[in-house]
């Protein structure tokens, strides 16, 4: 190690932003390691666990996600386990949950560091994420930019607002939940939902390309504006 960076890491700001980079590289190694439990064997451990069922998916899936567990698994097991509406409802509980989480863990080991550091566009980057609106959230979500955990951590280490980050997190994530819920259900109760798990699908795709191309929009108007006044 450098006596620059042995110098860094005496900054009680940096040790806080290499304990979240381990914890993200820890998660990412185990989710490699670490063994997929047998799909077939999470019903009967729901049934298990009788009235805290509920209670358990949320907490327990909110956990997987920002273990950088993919939302996919999670939602599509919430449906395979309870059918598709509450598989939906359970998904965009873990989903909230983890986005809060994520958020708070990014801000709390991150947040300084990065203020401290940001400097030219990456200074304009992080002043546009603290301006930013629950669309502004949604069109981030809606993008194959990384997992769901890993961008709650990032925007937590960024100047963003959390009400709009929750909000638009959980209205991007609702198409997709209701989506792969369905065709969870659909695997251990076959013939039933079809127009479930098309429908969302669609919707989420629609919603994705008119948001993308609103704030493509607003973004060149905003860089036209000065030249026209």
């Amino acid at each position: 190690m450098t006596s620059a960076a042995r110098r860094l890491l005496r900054q009680p700001s940096a040790r806080r932003f290499a304990l979240l980079l381990l914890l993200i590289a820890a998660f990412g190694v185990a989710l490699l390691l670490v063994p997929r439990p047998d799909p077939e064997q999470i019903p009967a451990l729901a049934r298990s666990l009788g009235g805290f069922a509920p209670v358990a998916a949320i907490v327990g899936g909110a956990l997987l996600l920002v273990a950088l567990v993919p939302r996919t698994f999670v939602t599509l097991a919430a449906g395979a386990i309870f059918g598709p509406l509450q598989g939906a409802a359970y998904a965009l509980g873990a989903a909230l949950l983890a986005a809060a989480i994520g958020f708070a863990v990014g801000r709390l080991l991150g947040r300084e560091f990065v203020a401290e550091r940001v400097r030219g566009r990456l200074a304009r980057l992080d002043g546009w994420f603290a301006r930013q609106s629950v669309l502004g959230v949604i069109m981030v979500r809606l993008l194959p930019i990384a997992g769901f955990g890993l961008v709650s951590y990032g925007y937590g280490t960024t100047g963003a607002r959390v009400l709009p980050f929750l909000t638009g997190s959980v209205i991007a994530a609702a198409p997709t939940a209701i989506g792969y819920a369905a065709i969870g259900a659909a695997v251990t109760s076959p013939g039933g939902i079809n127009w479930y798990a098309a429908a969302p699908a669609s919707l989420g795709l629609i919603a994705s390309v008119v948001i993308i191309r609103r704030a493509w929009r607003a973004e060149r108007q905003r860089r036209l504006g000065p030249s026209r006044r």
